[in-house]
């Protein structure tokens, strides 16, 4: 560790825990995807204070969590229970959002690979595309991944300086909203340890400029990879149109770049609400692409309005310590992402500050590791 990174450590662990806030955290059995997931959802939102307050008359903007080629699935599974959030539960909760009074909603994420409608992504991950946009009164579609329907990229800065960049171009969505909501998976994650509505944010960032082909100089609006050298190695820069990295000479790791990606962005771009499905899922990794990742069914969806908070019962859900430090699991071998972003005042880790409603966490407990 370089004294650079040892100073930048210690000024996040100096910040007290009740710099952080805390927010309600809803936990409700849910067995299968067959289930009254709005109902479910419903009685959530009732109990972290109705979602009216939250969308009503409000634009807006869902990141999925659809990480990875659709074609790559978990022993032929459909995507859903596996890897992907389930088209059932963005289903449902656009009818809630219409129901409450939202006007406009849009999906989002940054496909992998193209940037080509997201709408064909979904079609080619078996998803009925005409009932979501029947689900709500007005619902759009954009691929992230490039500049899409708009006709610059929004430059949204962290406010705390950032640990890896200042700022982030990103999709025009990001900024064109009133509302942000992350629909996570519930999972491990190889580099990350867990993903959960903070890490599935990791995905807003364009390829375009921070993907493997993108511009040198400017974004390539057309690109065709993902973003290993730019954001998890550091073997190259971002397009030179887009703010540079802060320290040149910071660790070229996984472990380290992406868990500072992750809380930058958090701080830069707010998550609003974080919806988490842990209905069914996998253990092991974020994807297929993972050797050893296994099928599980936690049975469980967890929400709430504060992403550091809902990530940190997440992670108490799935028999870890929200608070680990490197070297203990699930972060084994990387930085804790919720500890960073606490580290930028997003939210609060501590779960004796956070009141659980519904199941609390030993009665929704799933351990993903043995």
């Amino acid at each position: 560790m370089t004294r650079r990174e040892l100073l930048a450590t210690l000024a996040a662990a100096a910040l007290p825990a009740k710099a952080a806030p805390a927010a309600p955290v809803s936990i409700a059995r849910c067995r299968t995807y067959d289930e009254d997931l709005a109902a479910t959802l419903s009685t959530m939102m009732d109990q972290l204070g109705g979602l009216p307050r939250l969308v009503k008359g409000k634009t807006v903007t869902i990141k999925l969590n659809l990480t990875g080629d659709p074609g790559l699935r978990v022993k032929g599974m459909p995507l859903g229970v596996t890897h992907y959030t389930h088209p059932a539960l963005v289903e449902a909760f656009l009818h809630l959002l219409d129901r409450a009074g939202a006007r406009r909603v849009r999906l989002v994420e940054s496909c992998w690979a193209t940037a080509g409608p997201l709408e064909d992504y979904m079609l080619n991950a078996g998803w009925r595309v005409r009932r979501l946009m029947s689900a709500a009164a007005h619902v759009e579609f954009e691929n992230t991944n490039a500049l899409g329907q708009g006709k610059r990229y929004s430059r949204l800065k962290a406010p705390t300086g950032g640990y890896m960049f200042p700022a982030y171009d990103l999709n025009h969505s990001y900024e064109d909203t009133d509302v942000f909501v992350s629909m996570a998976k519930l999972k491990n994650h190889e580099t990350c340890g867990v993903t959960l509505s903070l890490k599935n944010c990791f995905g807003i960032t364009p390829a375009a400029i921070y993907g493997d082909d993108a511009g040198e100089n400017e974004p390539n609006e057309k690109p065709g990879s993902g973003r290993g050298s730019v954001l998890h190695f550091g073997k190259r820069g971002p397009a030179k149109s887009a703010p540079q990295e802060l320290h040149p000479d910071s660790p070229r790791q996984g472990g380290y770049r992406v868990p500072r990606v992750v809380a930058d962005l958090s701080a830069a771009r707010p998550i609003d609400f974080a919806i988490i499905d842990g209905v069914e899922t996998i253990a092991g990794g974020e994807g297929p692409w993972i050797k050893g990742v296994r099928p599980v069914s936690p049975g469980v969806l967890v929400a709430g309005a504060n992403p550091v908070s809902t990530d940190a019962v997440a992670t108490a859900v799935m028999g870890y310590d929200p608070s680990a430090s490197r070297g203990t699991a699930p972060f084994e071998r990387c930085d804790n992402t919720l500890k960073l972003a606490e580290g930028h005042g997003v939210g609060s880790t501590d779960l004796k500050r956070i009141e659980v409603r519904g199941l609390s966490i030993a009665e929704a407990m799933y351990r993903f590791q043995g």
